[in-house]
């Protein structure tokens, strides 16, 4: 039997051409789904939006219960849509740690809203700045130069004025009814103020700046809290439908007219000292706008330290420093106001550790440790940012088995996690000691997710040693000078409301009562 050569040739050539062609085929399939870096994850689950607005319609108020809410439907990651953007809200340990430690450097940028931007000098703060060399010089010179110890002790004195000024305030009331939130607003305030350039805002008390801030900072959460039209339908932007362009920068430039002043005023004074010859910074005292300003001439000129980033770090630290202390020192006032068996303990251990003729000092803090858990509580019950400061991935990647787009903008749900019975006993309840169980984990350096009020991660809050610090000291000098009760007749509320920040939906009256030894322990010293 004989056999054609050339149709045996085209035979096996054919059979070699196929295989060729399925392993290039399989080849190029395989790296078609490995460029697309997970996109065969499904995007998370969410409820249903309706055609181009998405969820936006069906968004309540109250975000941190509305996000709660959908969390024990969908589960601990779930999406929501709003126009072409998509919103992924994260609801657990587990998920906030692929995010901010798994997958840091993917999402070590903050989602960068309009009314961001507006509020901090075209985002030239450290908080909003995108991640990279400006980001790290911004934050080198707040943790190395601001906020480290030793600036940190050398500063001490400008916050005692501010609680010493507190207290005489308050001894100056005693039997009278006294709005607390107010009042520690105003001192916070002046605190900050006077660490950061070495004087408050002159008249404050009787002028009410205090309480202009406070509102000014009520309006600026709100903005930067409410879904804005411009974010979700760039192409929408330049018509401002919302007006969020026009009250923010309205709200911006009452801190503008402040920081222009404040600066004005200090490179003259600096000026007229070198003309005369004076070292302008041999001061007893350096408050941070020395340093800045120091830091500013000895910049290095590729990532220069400009007059913009101090104007944005200032607001940092008075605007975002000031409302989030006090918001969380007034929710430990009125938890303990609705139980006053806290007040109690906590007096037990002040008169212990200072005693009744003494006022509290720095060196008594780290022995304050049920002031502490007092402070660590509220923050877990009420924490003032419920979502962090939302994050970016810089590219499309995997979270929870879930496809998260690049630019999507991520919350991390704190408030359901802090109060997630499957990780807190009584999750709803204030116990201050739980944060006293021996061998006590808990701090505030991000490293447990089931508690992490400043976030974690590179873009973990800088100012933690400073809050740390203020919020203690405040709180325990409220506790060692006075007793406090509510007037006759009253209870109090702890309802809330969302309002970029959580604050407490009705003002905190009490009555203080002093309960020190000597009267001239509330002069101003």
């Amino acid at each position: 039997m004989t056999s054609n050569p050339l149709s045996f040739l085209l035979q096996t050539d054919g059979v070699l051409l196929f295989s060729i062609a399925i392993a290039t085929i399989s080849w190029l399939t395989w790296m078609i789904m490995k460029s697309r870096k997970g996109s065969t994850f499904p995007f998370p689950p969410g409820p249903r939006g309706l055609p181009l607005i998405g969820n936006l319609p069906f968004i309540e108020p109250e975000l941190h219960r509305y996000f709660t809410k959908l969390r024990e439907i969908y589960g601990p990651i779930f999406k929501l849509r709003m126009g072409k953007k998509m919103f992924v809200i994260l609801g657990s340990p587990s998920m906030a740690k692929e995010v901010l430690k798994d997958h840091d450097t993917t999402f070590a940028n903050h989602y960068v809203m309009s009314a961001a931007t507006l509020a901090t000098y075209g985002g030239s703060d450290i908080v909003w700045s995108p991640y990279g060399s400006k980001w790290r010089m911004l934050r080198r010179v707040c943790i190395q130069e601001l906020l480290n110890a030793g600036s940190l002790d050398a500063s001490s004195g400008f916050r005692r004025e501010q609680v010493h000024q507190m207290l005489s305030d308050l001894y100056a009331k005693i039997g009278t009814p006294v709005d607390i939130g107010e009042k520690l607003t105003q001192t916070i305030f002046n605190s900050m103020t006077n660490t950061l350039w070495g004087s408050t805002l002159k008249g404050d008390a009787d002028t009410g700046v205090a309480a202009e801030f406070r509102q000014v900072v009520g309006e600026i959460g709100s903005l930067m809290g409410q879904p804005n039209i411009s974010d979700l339908f760039p192409v929408l932007q330049r018509f401002d439908i919302q007006g969020v362009e026009r009250k923010m920068k309205g709200a911006i430039s009452w801190f503008d007219r402040i920081f222009d002043a404040i600066l004005d005023q200090r490179l003259k004074k600096d000026k007229d000292a070198k003309e005369e010859n004076e070292d302008s910074n041999n001061k007893d005292r350096k408050d941070f706008l020395d340093i800045l300003l120091k830091i500013k001439e000895q910049a290095d000129p590729r990532t220069p330290l400009t007059m913009t980033h101090i104007k944005a770090l200032l607001l940092d630290l008075v605007g975002g420093g000031t409302d989030t202390s006090s918001t969380t020192l007034e929710w430990a006032m009125a938890e303990m106001l609705y139980k006053p068996e806290t007040i109690r303990k906590a007096q037990e251990e002040l008169d212990a550790v200072v005693g009744k003729d003494n006022v509290i000092e720095d060196h008594h803090l780290t022995q304050l440790h049920y002031i502490d858990a007092l402070v660590k509580e509220a923050l877990r019950l009420h924490p003032p940012n419920p979502f962090l400061i939302p994050h970016t991935p810089s590219e499309t990647c995997v979270v929870g088995g879930y496809t998260i787009p690049k630019g999507a903008g991520i919350f991390v749900n704190l408030y359901a996690i802090q109060r997630d019975p499957s990780l807190w006993e009584n999750p709803s309840e204030f116990e201050p000691n739980r944060f006293l169980t021996p061998g006590n984990k808990w701090d505030y350096r991000g490293n447990d997710y089931n508690y992490f009020p400043f976030g974690s991660g590179r873009r973990i809050c800088p100012g933690i040693s400073l809050a740390e610090r203020s919020l203690v000291y405040v709180l325990g000098s409220l506790l060692h000078s006075f007793d406090w009760r509510l007037p006759e007749g009253t209870k109090i509320s702890l309802s809330d409301q969302y309002l970029g920040v959580i604050k407490i939906a009705n003002p905190v009256m009490a009555i203080p009562t002093p309960r020190l030894s000597k009267p001239e322990l509330y002069a101003l010293h």
